[in-house]
């Protein structure tokens, strides 16, 4: 690598030898369109819409593909290259079906973006539906997410994103010509096709192809219902992200305002998540203590992720022995809700409607798993994601950033700093060697388990706990929990306790939090940013153990009787089995 000198727009720069002309040109603040380049995931120059003239040269180059080199005169926004942009955009605007009033995506969308910059006319949504005899649309509703390829472009964003970092390939392209659409093979659906829901493919997407199932019009007719008394939990993750939808910056905690939020939707209860985070962390926490006093099995895999489990029933389930029986906090919290709860307020369950606010798209299936609920009724009725919430809130006309902060009104809302991590890759871990380590020692244990913090797909760890070493592990997104598990089969290292998060980064840069274009993607570190939000709430906080928890222990007391009794299997614990990817065909 070696300086070089070049000229964009008639001004000089000196930039890196190795550099594309997109990199040079972003680096040094010259716009660029872009598309369907996202870095270091797509960078195929599939949609030319980065297109630029060289000097010397007789054809537009594509920027993202293109080097600098010495001496070159770079014009990116002349009269061919605006027509020549202009023209790609208008190509692509062919196949995508315009109902941005209604779209998830309507206040992000790239695609919409440049169309708008580049003054590109509407005509072209008149044309959708005049050619189904030559055109194929595509569409996938199992009531998790959808793909909808009357909005797809094309780009490949999504393709490449679930090969390198679910490491599944779900999707790819079908046919050819004008019928090529994207989704799974064989025209199965993803809730057949191995997907594990970990909306990475979502985040990927610039227009609105791909998105989660939308379920805000049955919350808001349950918000209006008097017979009603509508209880909401709210996942740590989404306090930290929920801002940016509101034009905040990428790590900005907006717990307070989203507390004072759901005050003005009309919401009657809130029960924190973070609480049943720490209730998570004294039934995972003796679980593994039982595990060690038994010798096993080992591993013991975290089963907070919904992603995750989805993997290991899918393709892993060799390793279903390992996995904790515990719920995750999402469903523990439905449980209470639908007992506790409801006893102590008095309301018969079917009355009530269990909301849940989480940062993920697995969590909506999630919540339909067998086993999650009693008498024929859900312990989580709706899961709205982050995204979703923000909507929800735009739609009631909302002023977000003039709210005060609030704080949460619930029976069940008290937390310890351990239950904020959750949200990041190694805060389950961290919260768990905090109250282990405490409970074995029989005396006060250190607080921060550095190790386990950062954004590297795996993290390993020694700690001697009573005398004996215990090797941990972090692992998060599924190409590099696949690759771990691979490494599991023929390693002669006996780990005994380890994490896994289905989404990269944890539930932070889970497939349900706002989208993040491609272009802030390559300016922020998003998942240390948004993570940094959690580790702060932690710090500030006075009890940050688990088990300090005083209405955690007083739930105990009054209800549950003691981690892993008869009560606490019955409502808190459940079970996992084999599932095959394209089981139609086996």
């Amino acid at each position: 690598m070696k300086p070089v000198h070049i000229t964009i727009n008639g001004l000089p720069y000196t930039v890196d030898s190795d550099q594309t002309i997109l990199e040079a040109a972003t680096k040094n603040n010259v716009f660029i369109p872009r598309l369907c380049f996202l870095k270091d995931v797509h960078e195929e120059a599939n949609c030319r819409v980065c297109s630029v003239k060289i000097e010397g040269q007789k054809n537009l180059k594509p920027a993202c593909k293109t080097l600098v080199t010495e001496g070159m005169n770079i014009l990116t926004d002349d009269q061919d290259v605006y027509d020549t942009v202009s023209m790609n955009l208008e190509l692509l605007t062919h196949r995508h079906h315009f109902e941005c009033f209604k779209c998830s995506r309507e206040d992000n969308c790239e695609f919409l973006d440049l169309l708008r910059k580049y003054s590109i006319d509407n005509e072209f949504s008149q044309l959708y539906g005049m050619f189904d005899e030559d055109n194929y649309y595509y569409q996938d509703d199992n009531g998790v997410m959808i793909i909808d390829s009357s909005k797809c472009i094309l780009c490949g964003r999504c393709v490449s994103v679930c090969e390198k970092q679910s490491g599944l390939s779900v999707l790819n392209f079908n046919n050819r010509g004008n019928k090529t659409y994207v989704g799974p093979a064989l025209f199965h659906s993803l809730d057949d096709a191995g997907c594990i829901y970990c909306g990475k493919c979502i985040g990927a997407c610039p227009t609105g192809a791909l998105r989660e199932k939308d379920d805000i019009k049955a919350v808001e007719r349950v918000l209006r219902d008097p017979k009603k008394k509508v209880v909401v939990q709210v996942a740590p993750a989404v306090r930290a992200a929920l801002g940016e939808a509101f034009g905040y910056p990428i790590g900005t905690d907006v717990e307070g305002k989203m507390f004072h939020a759901l005050k003005e939707l009309g919401v009657d209860e809130i029960m924190d998540t973070n609480f049943t985070a720490d209730l998570t962390i004294l039934e995972e926490g003796t679980e593994f203590i039982h595990r060690l006093e038994h010798d096993g099995p080992f591993p013991m895999f975290t089963s907070c992720s919904p992603g995750w489990i989805n993997l290991v029933e899918l393709y892993y389930p060799e390793f279903i022995p390992n996995l904790s029986s515990c719920k995750s906090p999402q469903q523990m919290a439905g449980a209470l809700i639908k007992t506790y709860y409801a006893d102590k307020m008095g309301f018969d369950p079917k009355d009530i409607v269990s909301i849940s606010i989480m940062p993920c798209i697995a969590k909506k299936a999630e919540a339909r798993r067998e086993g999650m609920g009693r008498d024929g009724n859900l312990d989580v009725d709706y899961v709205l994601t982050t995204r979703e919430f923000a909507r929800l809130i735009k739609r009631r006309g909302i002023d977000f950033r003039n709210l005060e902060d609030s704080k949460p009104f619930g029976m069940l809302a008290t937390y310890t700093g351990a239950g904020a991590i959750f949200g990041a890759t190694g805060g389950v871990m961290e919260a768990a060697l905090r109250t282990v380590s405490e409970i074995l020692e029989n005396k006060e244990t250190p607080i921060d388990f550095l190790e386990m913090r950062g954004t590297q797909d795996v993290k390993e760890a020694t700690y001697t706990l009573q005398g004996k070493e215990i090797n941990v592990a972090v692992v998060h997104g599924g190409a590099a929990s696949k690759a771990f598990l691979e490494h599991l089969k023929t390693t002669d290292k006996q780990y005994h306790f380890v994490e896994f998060m289905g989404c990269t980064g944890g539930c932070i840069n889970g497939g349900g939090q706002p989208v993040v274009t491609a272009k802030d993607q390559e300016k922020y570190d998003v998942r240390s940013l948004r993570a940094s939000v959690l580790y702060k709430i932690d710090e500030k906080q006075h009890l940050r153990k688990s088990h300090q928890n005083p209405f955690v222990l007083e739930l105990y007391q009054n209800f549950l009787g003691e981690p892993h009794s008869k009560k606490s299997h019955e409502l808190l614990h459940t079970t996992y089995k084999k599932r095959s990817p394209y089981a139609q065909i086996e």
